[in-house]
């Protein structure tokens, strides 16, 4: 049973239990004044909305130059996939591999695991509830170190600087990058993972 069939509401701001009041259009908890909902107002509609959003940044996240490795005074801008290619022609295979699975990688099952957990909760795709909320909590737990690749540029960037010998620069891309990464933590964020319980006990959507 779920804590909705109870009549329960858990409050988003210190989870404490409040009983539904069934004539109140609007209900606040009796901890902390937080209001309280059955389940997040439009959580599927504003998770599309920042996972567009962050899927048109990963364009030009991934075309513009997301750092330039100079070397000797010569040096041109590289891409996130020509970076990584730059990266193992100066040895430098750890960061290497670093960058690649940051940057290739995990945004890229982020942007494809969160679209494919809203299709398949709206569109009650054959999925079980185990199988979404397992897909929900990875996307969680990968999300933490997607900001790994640009903490390893800022330090390169702070690290690698001897003049005309060797230096590392920033490009836009790791803005874009950056903005990437942003948008799919708050779409894993605004998701209500209660709708997946929810699409596999009712055909009702929660929107």
């Amino acid at each position: 049973m779920r804590a909705i069939d109870a009549g329960i509401l858990v409050c988003p701001e210190c989870h404490q239990l409040n009983r539904q009041e069934p004539d109140s259009d609007v209900q606040f908890c009796t901890r902390c004044g937080g209001r309280v909902h059955a389940r997040r107002p439009n959580s599927l509609a504003r998770t599309w909305a920042l996972l567009i959003t962050a899927a048109i940044l990963y364009i030009p996240a991934n075309a513009l130059p997301i750092m330039t490795v100079n070397s000797f005074g010569k040096g041109e801008p590289d891409t996130i996939m020509s970076g990584v290619v730059t990266l193992v022609q100066y040895g430098m295979l750890p960061i290497a591999a670093v960058v690649f699975i940051a940057s290739i990688l995990v945004p890229t099952f982020k942007l494809v695991g969160i679209a494919l957990l809203l299709y398949s909760v709206q569109r009650h795709q054959p999925l079980s509830a185990r199988q979404r909320i397992l897909m929900f909590r990875f996307i969680e737990w990968i999300g933490r170190w997607s900001m790994l690749d640009i903490f390893v540029i800022a330090i390169l960037v702070a690290l690698v600087n001897f003049g005309s010998l060797a230096s590392i620069e920033a490009g836009f891309g790791a803005v874009a990058f950056a903005s990437v990464v942003v948008l799919t933590m708050l779409a894993a964020i605004t998701f209500d993972p209660r709708l997946i319980w929810d699409n596999t006990e009712s055909d009702d959507d929660h929107d």
